[in-house]
């Protein structure tokens, strides 16, 4: 149930702010890229219920304006919007500021926050179907009991050109398409969220999927140095903390140690193994690309005939290659050919995002992954809900294009990075010293092609923090693909973990 308002500057949950616009819905079309761009923000108010339960709760969606403070030539010259970004906040009602806080987006470079959203957080959920049970269009929205909402605000917040999130007029958006710039845009507008709503001493989380956990990572140090603020607990799904464990580049055989055992989940799932099996065949993979792989990749060349015949038999019982195919291939095995090798003899590639996902290729003779199967399996139903939803329940109305995933931030910028990896574990690492109070939550999917579960197991082995601290770090494993939540069971498990850890992190609660 809802209904629809402008947004209140008297409400508790929104305080006054005199650049919020109160406007019904229909005004908010093509606003953005207003000369003199103003907050553009639409309340509503909803109901969730349960098997036995109900709680109301406060929609707040639109644009918030972000500025920047500018010196020219010595001398203070003001606070210069710079972007228009979308943000939609779901606040309890009648809730206090002890109640905790989470800041959620996802990643890509280029990706919204509707994967979070409406895929496990947000009060409804899109009905995407999974391997077994496709939907077909036009799809469906339902509600989300198993919603974080119950234990948490929410706020999901769109990056620079996701979503419609855009620069102002004049304003320059491959300025935020890199590294840094990015973080601290996210980063401004979690400060000024947490001042307009009266919530710095409220408990605060963080909440990332994919590469909105290298921003989460990056954010948690930021946040600190910068802002003073900090975090109760970070969560991250689908994990990618550094990048040279998973990008193939010559000479770095971290990326074939650390996804050869998912490249054993995946061909065990096709074999038609139970998960028992599927997590017994992870960990032969886990010990052997530890001691055997790892060994016989650093002989290179001085490995013996007999002994890289045995490699290769005993990869090929693993992964479900050929032997003489991993064999011509050096026994380094890049991601999108295994995608495409795995199930040749069927006429089928896997999937990358979701590797239980198949689909027939166009050229059967392909040498690499064309298309993922996953990612037009699950694009579709989530375009149609958000876009529906937005409209039809959030009262948000705008003539852009909703950017769920974009191209339009290529070529994402690295720049701080040059001459070395990719990496956001120095800041994490920083963020758990000065805060070690701070818990970590780490989820990951036995069938995730794209940040393999492997990778970020050994970054998280290696972060420069004390021992202790590193028991703060919760790691949960679902039989499940990079949208962990696509699987059915695993949204349920995954949300009961989430909503287990901010209850864990926030000081005085009591575990449900």
């Amino acid at each position: 149930m809802s209904t629809q308002r402008g947004a209140d500057p008297a409400s508790s949950q929104t305080p006054a702010d005199d650049r919020t616009e109160r406007r019904e819905a229909p005004d908010s079309t093509d606003r953005a890229g207003a000369a003199d761009p103003t907050d553009h923000l639409i309340s509503t108010d909803h109901t969730l219920t349960g098997p036995d339960w109900a709680m109301e709760y406060q929609a707040i969606t639109g644009t918030m304006v972000v500025g920047e403070e500018t010196v020219e030539e010595e001398k203070f010259a003001g606070v210069k919007p710079k972007a228009e970004v979308f943000v939609t906040s779901y606040l309890a009602k009648d809730a206090g500021t002890d109640r905790p806080v989470v800041f959620a987006f996802n990643g890509g470079p280029g990706s919204s926050s509707v994967w979070l959203h409406l895929g496990i957080f947000g009060p409804r959920r899109v009905l995407s179907g999974d391997v077994d049970d496709p939907q077909p269009a036009p799809y469906g929205l339902v509600d989300n009991p198993e919603s974080l909402l119950r234990y948490a605000d929410l706020v999901f917040i769109d990056p620079m050109t996701t979503g419609y999130t855009r620069a102002v007029v004049g304003g320059s958006p491959t300025e935020y398409h890199g590294y840094t710039r990015d973080r601290d845009l996210v980063g401004e507008v979690i400060r000024i969220w947490l001042g307009r709503h009266q919530r710095w001493l409220s408990p605060k989380f963080l909440a990332g999927e994919s590469y909105g956990t290298t921003r989460a990572a990056s954010l948690a140090g930021h946040l600190v140095a910068r802002h003073g603020i900090a975090l109760n607990g970070i969560i991250l799904i689908s994990a990618v903390l550094d990048f040279a464990t998973i990008r193939f580049t010559r000479g770095n055989d971290l990326p074939y140690l650390h996804y050869l055992p998912t490249y054993a989940a995946t061909a065990a799932y096709h074999q038609g193994l139970g998960t028992d099996e599927v997590e017994q065949r992870i960990e032969r993979a886990r010990d052997f690309a530890a001691t055997t792989y790892a060994s016989s990749l650093a002989l290179g060349s001085r490995l013996s005939e007999e002994d890289q015949q045995a490699l290769a038999e005993d990869m090929s019982e693993l992964i479900g290659l050929d032997a003489g195919y991993i064999r011509r291939a050096r026994f380094r095995i890049e991601h999108r050919r295994f995608f495409a090798e795995l199930l040749r003899d069927r006429g089928l590639d896997t999937g990358r995002l979701d590797t239980r996902f198949t689909m027939a290729p166009a050229d059967l003779n392909n040498e690499v992954q064309e298309v993922d199967p996953s990612h037009m399996f699950i694009f579709f139903p989530y375009t149609a809900a958000f876009n529906a939803y937005v409209r039809g329940e959030l009262g948000f109305t705008s003539d852009l294009a909703y950017e769920i995933l974009s191209g339009r931030v290529q070529p994402w910028s690295y720049r701080e990075f040059e001459g070395r990896g990719v990496t956001a574990t120095e800041e994490l690492s920083a963020a758990l010293r000065a805060n070690p109070d701070m818990g970590v939550y780490v989820g990951f999917g036995y069938y995730d092609g794209a940040t393999p579960f492997s990778a970020s197991e050994y970054v998280l082995d290696h972060l420069d923090v004390p021992t202790e601290i590193t028991d703060r770090v919760v790691r949960r494993y679902y039989p499940a693909g990079h949208m962990t939540y696509v699987h059915e069971e695993s949204r349920i498990a995954q949300s009961r973990d989430i909503a287990d850890f901010v209850i864990a992190n926030v000081p005085g609660s009591v575990q449900r």
